[in-house]
C-alpha cells in the first residue's frame, strides 16, 4: 500500500495537459506563424524556407540535448538565448543572430505554445479532489518557456489550484535534478518524503522522484511514455492512464 500523500507534485506536459498524437507517417512542419515572425524579425538575410528547416533541425537537436541531459546527475537548463543560438541560428548571419538573441524570450514563448493543448481527461476532477482533501499542489516541469504553460493553466481555470509552479527555464535546473522536487516540497511546506510525484517520463519524472526521495513516484502514461526506454532506476510505484486513474488512486489511498 502507498502511504497517503500530503501534497502532489505534478508534471505539466503528459500529465496535466497534452496534445493529440501526430498521425503515423505525418510529416513534421515548423509552426507557420513562428516562421513568419522570425522572417519579419531578421529580414531577407534568412529566407522563410530556411527558417522553417532550421526550426525543425533545431527542435531535433534540442530534443537530443534534453535526452542526454536526463542521464546527468544534476542537469541544468539552458537559457532562451542559448537554445536559439546553439540549436537554431547557428549558421545565420550575425545581425540575424543578434536580432533573435534580443527577442529570445518572446520567441521561446511562441515556440512553446501549442494551440492543440488540452487538459487531460479526469485532471480537473483529480486536482479538485486533492485540494478538497487538503493536499497542496505544485507543478514541476521542464519547459522551454514556463510562462506559456502558466498562461494555459490560467486560461483553463486550473492555475489557482496550485500553490506554486516551477519551470526549468525560470530556475535554470532540469528534471531529473532532484532540486526541483525539493524546492517544490519546500514551497508547499510538506517534506518531500510525504509528497507524491506524478509524471509521464521515466528518465525525467520517475528518476527525479527517486533521487529526491519522494514518498511515491506515479507514472501517468502519455504518448511519450511508450517511446521511453525501460530503465532499472526508474520503476514507478504505481501506473495510471490519465486523471481518472489518478483520482481513483487518490480515493483508494485516502480512503475516500
Amino acid at each position: 500500500m502507498l502511504r497517503p500523500p500530503r501534497a502532489l507534485l505534478l508534471d505539466f506536459g503528459g500529465v496535466l495537459v497534452d496534445g493529440p498524437p501526430r498521425p503515423p507517417g505525418a510529416r513534421r512542419s515548423a509552426p507557420p506563424d513562428l516562421v513568419r515572425r522570425l522572417h519579419l524579425l531578421v529580414g531577407p538575410a534568412v529566407p522563410e524556407d530556411r527558417i522553417g528547416q532550421d526550426l525543425l533541425d533545431g527542435a531535433r537537436r534540442y530534443a537530443e540535448w534534453r535526452h542526454a541531459a536526463s542521464a546527468e546527475p544534476r542537469p541544468v537548463e539552458l537559457g532562451h538565448e542559448q537554445v536559439w543560438g546553439e540549436f537554431v541560428t547557428v549558421d545565420w548571419p550575425e545581425p540575424a543572430r543578434e536580432a533573435v538573441r534580443r527577442a529570445a524570450t518572446p520567441l521561446s514563448y511562441a515556440w512553446s505554445w501549442r494551440d492543440d493543448w488540452e487538459v487531460r481527461p479526469g485532471i480537473p476532477e483529480a486536482l479538485r479532489a486533492a485540494t478538497d482533501a487538503g493536499l497542496p499542489l505544485a507543478v514541476v516541469s521542464n519547459a522551454l518557456c514556463g510562462a506559456a504553460h502558466r498562461d494555459f493553466l490560467t486560461a483553463a481555470g486550473l492555475g489557482d489550484l496550485f500553490v506554486v509552479q516551477l519551470y526549468s527555464d525560470e530556475l535554470g535546473l532540469r528534471k531529473p535534478n532532484p532540486e526541483l522536487a525539493w524546492r517544490a516540497a519546500r514551497e508547499v511546506d510538506v517534506p518531500v518524503e510525504q509528497c507524491w510525484f506524478v509524471g509521464d517520463m521515466p528518465d525525467r519524472d520517475i528518476r527525479c522522484a527517486r533521487r529526491a526521495g519522494a514518498g511515491a513516484a506515479v507514472l501517468m502514461r502519455s504518448a511519450r511514455t511508450g517511446r521511453a526506454r525501460p530503465l532499472s532506476d526508474c520503476a514507478p510505484d504505481r501506473v495510471v492512464e490519465d486523471g481518472h486513474g489518478l483520482l481513483d488512486l487518490l480515493g483508494r489511498t485516502l480512503g475516500g
